[in-house]
């Protein structure tokens, strides 16, 4: 249906895309100048904003820098974000990005210069606190939120879009934390979605860096649909026309939008053999037994596949900062018990670590390579995982700052956002393997509370999630790799039972 409405409407978006556009280069709202007086015209401004019928829209408009979120930038969007949080009742918030990005991470290098220098240190150290509160105040504005990731999407940008209630994945994304080839560790709530995710697969690409494209962002749910680029500005013009936009209805018209996977998809290597050892490698709670598993798999092993990936992956970890490895970890793994505003002030807390001096590595990683951009290992210190003690970790990232010593800032959000219920971040994706693990024991409120065969497993997850596309292989890939099939003697039926 959304194919045959697409073509008719081919023409209608193609103008109404020529308006937009036009409006976006002479609008920027009076509030976000107040913040940020730029003497920009508005095609230089780095964030734009369309008011499209129900539509209220950022646009990131640094393509050069591929969008790389910095200081002007927050100043713009802040306030913006604050005054539809507040006014824009029953309307509907997308962010999207210029280029061949939403957003590339945040300006690092800038904030590594003004760390330094102990007079500009607390410029730095602000940054951090204000990335952080914009990334909490769009996690948690009452308006449905929809972030456009067409395109490379890393660190700052994965703030901006990770606790969104709709994030829409293309053929063009390109998805990273890759902040322990700097020498610092993911922040931007990082330590609460990567900890949230499937098995181990957050806190894989929480340590190594790892790139995720395409469809494969959709199956590990850090996007909640899979839509193809040239269809984005159709399903946006739908959105926009809507007369009450609930949740509901935008999920059930992105997923029309959605298609089934193709032959050139980009789909994630992590299914089968390959993801049980994944998730039996990254388990652990101290990189140097993840390591050393790694280091087994990859000599004793005789799938060729999963040797190949233990070996990748233990080149990529010794390339790393020792130091934001074991930070990183000790993150992800603290990050699984707090709420998104406590994990955000966690971040808050290490990042005042970092930028204080706690680590070289932040200074020696940024220089090696986004200034100088060498390609050989940086020269980290302490060097060697042996050398970073687990007891100076805790204590000079995770207890030596906090707003409590006076020594790092506290979070200032909106009083009123503080205790609002936040949309869970899975609700609109493909199940998790927790939901999937309850429904097969029965402690799902949708189970019965009884014993379940495949097929109707499959059928609850059909009418729960009503058609998405993507659920049957999700289904049988968790099935086959966490559940077995015991067999009723007297009735020949087969009955699922979890065992992982």
């Amino acid at each position: 249906m959304f194919a045959r409405r697409l073509g008719r409407m081919s023409r209608k978006t193609l103008s109404a895309t020529q308006r937009t556009q036009a409006i976006s280069r002479h609008m920027m709202s009076s509030s976000a100048s107040k913040s940020a007086p730029l003497d920009l015209n508005a095609d230089e401004a780095p964030v734009l904003f369309e008011s499209v019928g129900q539509i209220r829209k950022y646009i990131l408009n640094r393509p050069k820098k591929l969008n790389a979120l910095d200081e002007p930038m927050i100043n713009i969007l802040r306030p913006q974000v604050e005054a539809w949080s507040k006014s824009e009742l029953n309307k509907v918030l997308v962010g999207t990005g210029v280029g061949r990005a939403f957003c590339a991470g945040g300006d690092v290098a800038s904030v590594v210069s003004n760390a330094v220098n102990a007079e500009t240190r607390p410029k730095a150290i602000d940054f951090f606190k204000r990335e952080f509160e914009l990334d909490y105040l769009l996690a948690a504005i009452p308006l449905p939120y929809i972030v456009i990731m067409d395109g490379i999407t890393m660190g700052g940008g994965v703030g901006l879009s990770s606790h969104a209630a709709f994030r829409i994945a293309t053929e063009n994304t390109v998805y990273a934390m890759p902040e322990t080839k700097i020498g610092y560790t993911p922040d931007v709530g990082g330590s609460h979605f990567l900890s949230r995710l499937d098995g181990q697969i957050g806190t894989y690409l929480g340590l190594t860096g790892d790139i995720l494209k395409g469809r494969a962002v959709f199956q590990h749910g850090l996007a909640t649909h899979y839509v193809p680029s040239r269809r984005i500005p159709a399903l946006l013009e739908r959105i926009a026309s809507l007369d009450k936009p609930t949740y509901p209805i935008i999920d059930n018209l992105i997923e029309e939008a959605s298609t089934e996977p193709q032959a050139d998809d980009s789909l994630s290597p992590f299914v089968g053999d390959l993801r049980v050892a994944l998730d039996s490698a990254f388990r652990h709670d101290t990189v140097e037994e993840i390591v050393q598993d790694l280091q087994k798999l990859s000599e004793t092993t005789k799938d060729e596949s999963i040797r190949s990936w233990a070996n990748q992956t233990l080149e990529a970890l010794e390339l790393r900062s020792p130091t934001s490895l074991k930070v990183a970890l000790h993150a992800v793994r603290l990050g699984k018990t707090m709420n998104l505003l406590e994990t955000l002030q966690m971040e808050m807390n290490f990042a005042t670590a970092f930028c204080s001096g706690e680590t070289p590595d932040f200074n020696t990683g940024v220089t090696a390579v986004l200034v100088e951009k060498i390609k050989e290992r940086p020269q980290w210190y302490p060097s060697t995982l042996k050398e970073v003690k687990y007891s100076d970790i805790k204590r000079r990232f995770f207890e030596k700052y906090s707003p409590a010593k006076g020594n790092s800032p506290a979070l200032d959000v909106p009083e009123e956002l503080v205790n609002i219920k936040i949309i869970h971040p899975m609700r609109y994706s493909l199940p998790t393997e927790e939901e999937i693990g309850k429904m097969v024991d029965g402690s799902h409120p949708a189970s019965g509370g009884t014993v379940i065969t495949r097929d109707e497993l499959i059928n609850k997850f059909e009418q729960l999630r009503k058609g998405k596309l993507g659920l049957h292989e999700k289904l049988q890939d968790v099935l086959a790799r966490k559940c077995v099939e015991d067999v009723d003697k007297e009735t020949g039926d087969k009955w699922l039972r979890w065992v992982h």
